[in-house]
């Protein structure tokens, strides 16, 4: 077997700062992390791996950092996503100490593990679980099949390690198989997630495409979940524009899920990103899918819902991202579709109701990028001096009638009242005829006024 040395194309560079809640885990480093000591011996089911002589990553040492890397790999296909079992002996022994113990393969120089269980608190069956895997785990083979595809496989340290992440505590990814072009971290930095209903309606379609659309103008990552419904139409409006787009898989990356989406999925790993927690050639499951989502909200500075049911996978996101101290949004829907009902029941909570990406930006953007005013046209009757105005108001609609009249209809003297008719008359509200006076019949052009305008 042979491990992949390290990816030439990342290298130190200016810390893109740290976008995350208030509410990170406690302990977790926002720096790169320490590597947990000697190496593991991979005598069961591992054939003993070559060290990698040097490692330019940030936070790397030599052997240390390929020992880490290796076995986050191999964890990842030992233990399904967002297990905190799994993270709390990971965050006590390090990688290559967990698989070492899991493996029960302990160097000379350690304890015997036979003197107590270690992993006291977990359920035995979860270990043998792991234990099954992790023993048929190839980290080596799958580390070089992300290679062939051009990709990488990201650990906490890693200069591209997007540090959001981290406030998933012991629910944090052990890696993420990455498929793309672009540095993710600085990517997650400006991205905003857009999720909904894979039986979306056509309103839907359109609303998701329209708001990727202008989210990608704006400069923003649009991240969904390359799932039939608003997600395709979300990544596609956000290609459309030219934009960046990240899609966050419950498969491998290199197995694209929805198959009728592997053109577009392509696609997106050309143009933008594709992520993943799992390692090649995994497919996906129902729980998979749910535990994907958290990965959606931790990455990004908001959710938008648009549209869901009461019992969504989308819901999962928008409450999972309510957690970890994140914006939640919904686009409103009709009040007899139940694909809009979970999005109202969201807006009813702490979500906001936003209608466009100017609204989204407000939220999730700088201080100070706020979404333009909304009001309706100004029609040329909002400009008139009040006291004209109503004058105006008491000219009949039928037919000339005499300055008298209208007088009296409006609770003033005749002489202001024929005052103010002639100021109407020349800005073209009303004519005379004869004795009377009556509105005009020429029809007002409606003013071209763009929404949001003044």
């Amino acid at each position: 077997m042979t491990t992949p040395g390290p990816r030439p194309d990342t290298g130190p560079g200016t810390d893109p700062g740290n976008l995350g809640s208030d509410t990170g885990h406690r302990g977790l480093d926002t720096g790169p992390e320490p590597g947990p000591g000697p190496g593991p011996d991979f005598s069961s089911g591992f054939s003993p791996a070559p060290r990698p002589g040097s490692d330019p990553r940030p936070g790397s040492s030599g052997a240390a950092a390929g020992d880490e890397r290796l076995a986050r790999a191999a964890l990842s296909r030992a233990v399904e996503p967002g297990d905190e079992h799994a993270g709390r002996w990971l965050r006590r022994y390090g990688a290559t100490g967990f698989l070492d113990r899991l493996l029960d393969t302990a160097p000379a120089h350690r304890a015997p593990r036979g003197d107590g269980d270690p992993f006291p608190g977990t359920g035995p069956k979860r270990v043998a679980s792991w234990r099954l895997r992790a023993t048929a785990a190839d980290p080596g083979r799958d580390l070089a099949a992300i290679r062939d595809l051009g990709g990488r496989f990201l650990v906490p340290g890693d200069t591209e390690w997007p540090r959001q992440l981290d406030d998933l505590a012991d629910a944090r990814p052990l890696g993420l198989w990455v498929r793309g072009p672009a540095d993710l971290r600085a990517w997650a930095l400006r991205s905003v997630a857009l999720v909904g209903a894979r039986a979306c309606t056509p309103y839907g379609a359109h609303t998701a495409a329209a708001l990727a659309t202008g989210l990608a103008r704006q400069g923003w990552v649009v991240v969904s979940g390359a799932a039939y419904g608003i997600d395709g139409a979300a990544h596609r409006g956000a290609l459309a524009a030219g934009g960046a787009t990240v899609a966050v898989l419950a498969c491998g990356v290199d197995t694209p899920y929805p198959r009728g989406h592997a053109q577009l999925i392509g696609r997106i790993a050309e143009q933008g990103l594709v992520v993943g927690e799992l390692p090649p050639d995994s497919h996906p499951t129902p729980s998979r899918f749910i535990l994907r989502n958290r990965v959606i909200a931790a990455l990004t500075r908001g959710t938008v819902v648009i549209e869901a049911q009461h019992r969504s996978g989308s819901l999962v996101t928008a409450r999972a991202a309510a957690r970890l101290g994140r914006h939640t949004m919904g686009v409103p829907g009709p009040v007899t579709s139940a694909l809009s009902a979970g999005v109202h029941e969201l807006l009813r909570g702490d979500a906001v109701l936003v209608t466009d990406a100017d609204e989204i930006v407000e939220l999730v953007g700088e201080m100070g990028q706020l979404a333009p005013a909304r009001r309706g046209p100004v029609l040329p009757r909002d400009l008139l001096a009040p006291a004209a105005a109503h004058i105006l108001e008491a000219v009949p609609a039928r037919g000339p009638t005499p300055t008298t009249v209208i007088a009296g209809r409006a609770g003033t003297t005749p002489d202001d009242t024929l005052a103010k008719l002639y100021e109407l008359h020349s800005l073209g509200f009303v004519e005379r005829h004869g004795e009377g006076w009556q509105l005009t019949n020429a029809t007002t052009p409606a003013p071209n006024v763009r929404r949001g305008g003044t």
